[in-house]
């Protein structure tokens, strides 16, 4: 019960994301071969509001959850590593004309094949989890 509220929000978010043609194959691919911009609205709005809510967060010493501060750390290591990580991320979107954000939206408006990509999804994390310590972070 003490969690509901992320349940709830994450719900409202699906609804949004369905909405909003987000999860839709279709509007990923227009913007794989650069054919429309709603993507790119969607994604650039977001950026623009993360960057926003991270000023606040900074300036307003919001707590998390738990009631412990957020800490931001400098991530200054180079351009390769978000290179490698962006380019595996956009051929995995790509292959499977899904973003992981919306795998369980998906699942929830009946897609049900998704579930194989959500399968690879957990094994990919539970992976990284492993090798994690062996990574050059």
């Amino acid at each position: 019960m003490k969690h509901l509220k992320f349940l709830l929000t994450g719900i409202i978010f699906g609804i949004i994301l369905t909405k909003s043609q987000v999860i839709s194959w279709f509007r990923i691919y227009e913007m794989f071969r650069f054919e429309s911009f709603h993507m790119y609205g969607i994604i650039g709005s977001a950026v623009v509001l993360g960057v926003i809510w991270v000023q606040v967060i900074k300036r307003t010493k919001l707590k998390d959850i738990e009631n412990e501060d957020i800490k931001f750390t400098d991530k200054n290591k180079g351009i390769v590593r978000y290179l490698v990580g962006g380019t595996f991320f956009g051929l995995g979107w790509a292959l499977v004309g899904a973003c992981p954000g919306p795998l369980f939206a998906l699942l929830g408006a009946g897609y049900y094949s998704i579930l194989i990509v959500i399968f690879g999804a957990i094994l990919g994390t539970f992976t990284y989890g492993v090798i994690r310590p062996k990574l050059p972070h």
